[in-house]
């Protein structure tokens, strides 16, 4: 992997210029299109019903213009710019929130990707999920929706939550006399919650991440890369031994990069780890062989700097 963008930025050093679309490669890179929590940041209710003093993370993150403010934060996603051994790239999008429209005209744009060509989900929630609706922006357009469609990775359990909330992007066929509307079209592959049973999305390999997110509901993060292993787990309140295993030195997940939840700085929450959990776990982990970079929640910048070390690079 080449150079991860944070939430669509370069690594943040003070510039304010906007940052510039990356040249042509023939390495493949990652970039961040939102670290934000569900409700993103900044949090409305915090502009609207101010406390006093005003929450600096909300009131900082309208200081400067979003495109140039690495603390205006959208739902939590990822894009893998894949490049194949002939130089084609590829686009995985890792979830697809509420958010996912405002990512596409601000990041797809920028950084010139022309399309999705793969899904994967690493849950049902709605800041993982809302967006599936606008996949059609990223798709060729047809009226009559005669289009191949785009493959989406997900659990069985996820699969059955979306046909609820989306019925007429899973069913294939109209009733009589029931009129074409244009949807989003999407090919629903079932990936099983096993680390022993990998995937293959756009030639590249994903190997699920069981992990728990709140005591009663299992999410999926995911290691995939060729040359660079990187692990991300975007939504997790506690490992199962399987997976500690599987991205530790001992169990042979050797990292370049490990991407893991942190939705605050200071307390605990029940269904996500927080820093004073991921500190503890780092300390007396020594196996978890990792670059470390937090997906930030309700962290402010100067914060995420400090973690990252200004480094957000991925060998």
């Amino acid at each position: 992997m080449a150079a991860a963008v944070p939430n669509g930025h370069p690594s943040a050093d003070g510039d304010d210029s906007p940052p510039s679309p990356p040249p042509s490669s023939s390495s493949s890179s990652l970039v961040f299109l939102g670290t934000g929590c569900s409700s993103a940041v900044p949090n409305a209710r915090c502009l609207i019903q101010p406390s006093d003093p005003p929450c600096a993370v909300c009131s900082q993150s309208l200081s400067v213009p979003p495109e140039v403010n690495p603390n205006y934060r959208c739902n939590t996603s990822l894009l893998i710019d894949y490049c194949q051994d002939e130089g084609a790239h590829k686009y995985i999008i890792i979830d697809v929130g509420k958010t996912f429209r405002e990512q596409v005209l601000r990041w797809f744009v920028c950084h010139k990707i022309p399309c999705v060509d793969s899904i994967i989900l690493t849950h049902e929630h709605a800041d993982a999920i809302l967006g599936l609706d606008d996949i059609r922006v990223v798709q060729p357009f047809s009226p009559t929706n005669d289009i191949d469609p785009t493959p989406i990775y997900l659990s069985q359990y996820a699969m059955d939550s979306i046909s609820q909330k989306f019925p007429y992007l899973v069913k294939k066929k109209l009733k009589e006399g029931e009129e074409v509307r244009r949807v989003a079209q999407l090919d629903w592959r079932i990936i099983e919650s096993d680390l022993q049973k990998p995937f293959t999305a756009s030639g590249l390999q994903f190997v699920p991440l069981p992990v728990i997110h709140g005591e009663d509901y299992i999410c999926l993060g995911f290691l995939f890369g060729r040359k660079s292993k990187v692990a991300y787990i975007s939504d997790v309140s506690r490992f199962p031994p399987s997976t500690e295993d599987a991205i530790s030195k001992s169990g042979g997940g050797q990292l370049d990069l490990l991407i893991l939840d942190c939705l605050y700085r200071t307390g605990s929450h029940n269904v996500h780890l927080c820093w004073d959990q991921v500190s503890f776990l780092l300390r007396n982990s020594r196996n978890l062989n990792v670059l470390l970079l937090f997906l930030l929640k309700f962290l402010a910048l100067p914060f995420w700097l400090i973690l990252c070390h200004a480094d957000t690079r991925c060998y």
